[in-house]
């Protein structure tokens, strides 16, 4: 029989009240269904739709409350911006559900969350004007965060990355974009027929990764039109946004089953942009919480 991996404690570091290091959580804290969202304000927003609430945890940009909605018990984890942080909690949330915290070692059997990221995003095609809702059938990282994984060749969809580098004639000092699909029975469930399904590039900046372009020149001037030109097999690229591929990423080779869906609050290319979109959001939020 193998030895069980032992996880050190430089490692995983367990704080002294036996939560996970980043999100103060303990493994007792975490449900089974988990939505993801950006910003740690939107975590009490979408848990005042909650009948009950179990915990409310703060630490940093990590906001945690779990509860339960129509029967479901569902955890709201914020995650701050950007792919790197959601390294940080893709790898605490599984070892909530995956490790042994008094042991260190790993459980058995392996527990499979269900994850839903509800964000925000910039729209890059005509037909996703502000307002519509999104959801990443597959996602474009900018990021890099999955080229550090054993096992990123065989999770990604080798094909689509070559021909999106040989379309973009992309600069390799830029590091390998990757291409990853959402989980599909969550997607299906999830987006039903009433939001667009797409492909989104999630960025490592919100500035020049996006294409925005303020006092420094950006490496590629063309960078959006040739995104927004891209076709591959059917698929057009149609947002930007900064943490799905990684979320997918991180969860196929955890084993987890995870999906991204967005509200465009800013048309790219009509560059236009919804700063009020805070009193919109909740019917996406509703969409989730009935849908997880």
């Amino acid at each position: 029989m193998m030895e069980k991996k032992y996880f050190a404690e430089s490692e995983l570091i367990i704080n002294a009240d036996g939560s996970v290091f980043h999100l103060h959580v303990k493994p007792e804290q975490l449900a089974d269904k988990v939505i993801l969202v950006g910003d740690p304000g939107r975590v009490s927003l979408v848990a005042s739709h909650f009948e009950k609430v179990e915990c409310d945890i703060q630490s940093r940009e990590f906001h945690t409350i779990t509860g339960s909605y129509q029967g479901k018990r569902i955890s709201v984890v914020s995650t701050g911006i950007g792919c790197d942080n959601i390294d940080i909690v893709m790898n605490e949330l599984d070892a909530l559900a995956n490790i042994d915290f008094t042991t260190r070692h790993e459980k058995s059997p392996l527990k499979s969350l269900t994850l839903v990221r509800l964000g925000t995003c910039g729209g890059l095609q005509e037909y996703t004007p502000e307002g519509t809702y999104i959801a990443s059938e597959k996602s474009i990282g900018f990021d890099g965060l999955l080229n550090y994984y054993a096992g990123r060749d065989e999770a990604c969809d080798l094909e689509f990355e070559e021909a999106f580098k040989k379309h973009m004639d992309w600069n390799p000092q830029k590091g390998a974009p990757y291409v990853i699909d959402s989980d599909k029975e969550t997607l299906n469930r999830v987006a039903g027929d009433d939001m667009v399904r797409g492909v989104t590039i999630a960025c490592g900046g919100f500035f020049g990764p996006q294409g925005r372009e303020l006092r420094i020149p950006l490496a590629d001037a063309k960078q959006n039109e040739k995104i927004e030109n891209f076709e591959y097999n059917g698929y057009r690229i149609t947002n930007f946004e900064m943490e799905s591929s990684a979320l997918a990423g991180l969860a196929k080779l955890m084993g987890h089953k995870a999906m991204t869906c967005c509200m465009v609050i800013a048309n790219r290319r009509a560059q236009k942009a919804n700063v009020e979109y805070k009193n919109s959001i909740d019917g996406l939020i509703q969409i989730v919480l009935d849908r997880i």
